[in-house]
């Protein structure tokens, strides 16, 4: 993946074996919280295939892709 762009509800990752999928981008204001952590940038919830949730950041996400630890599929 040589340039990244904002992935899409519905995209299909590979998390080293586990399979996940975005079911929510959450953009910077969209989300209100206690936490400023997740008010300022994009962000990703991902469901993975046993049930957890998780909200990555873009950046993060983004330097996983590019380590190839998560592969879109």
């Amino acid at each position: 993946m040589e340039e990244y762009e904002e992935l899409k509800v519905g995209t299909l990752l590979d998390d080293m074996g586990k399979i996940a999928v975005i079911t929510r981008v959450i953009k910077s204001g969209a989300l209100e919280t206690k936490s400023s952590l997740i008010n300022w940038r994009v962000n990703y919830e991902i469901v993975y295939s046993d049930g957890t949730i998780a909200i990555i950041g873009s950046e993060s996400l983004k330097r996983m892709i590019k380590a190839d630890i998560i592969k879109i599929i």
